[in-house]
Formats: structure tokens, C-alpha cells, sequence
């Protein structure tokens, strides 16, 4: 995307349209990423403690 298509979008939609958009962009891998890895972790924490694994 280059500026010109960016200032468009910003015109046409209004500024705090266009960067929720792209924030949530951005962050949908990100917050998948964290999702897994607090459920592994999770997982870590009751093997740990000797409880048997939940439903992963």
C-alpha cells in the first residue's frame, strides 16, 4: 500500500477508521502467536504441578 491509497482510505473512511483497521492488522498474528503460547504454557504448568493435561 503507498501513500497515496493510504491518504485515500483515510479520506474516504476518516483517520480513527483506517488505524483501528490497520492496527487489527496488524495484530491478528501477533495475538494468535500469544494465544498459543499461553495455551502451551498452560499445558507446561500442569505437567509441572503433576495434574493431568486439559483438553489441547
Amino acid at each position: 500500500m503507498d501513500a497515496s491509497e493510504l491518504f485515500s482510505f483515510i479520506k474516504d473512511f476518516g483517520f480513527p477508521m483506517v488505524l483501528s483497521w490497520f492496527l487489527l492488522v496488524r495484530m491478528e498474528n501477533k495475538l494468535a502467536s500469544l494465544t498459543e503460547v499461553i495455551g502451551d504454557l498452560s499445558c507446561n504448568i500442569a505437567a509441572l504441578r503433576g495434574e493431568p493435561p486439559k483438553g489441547r
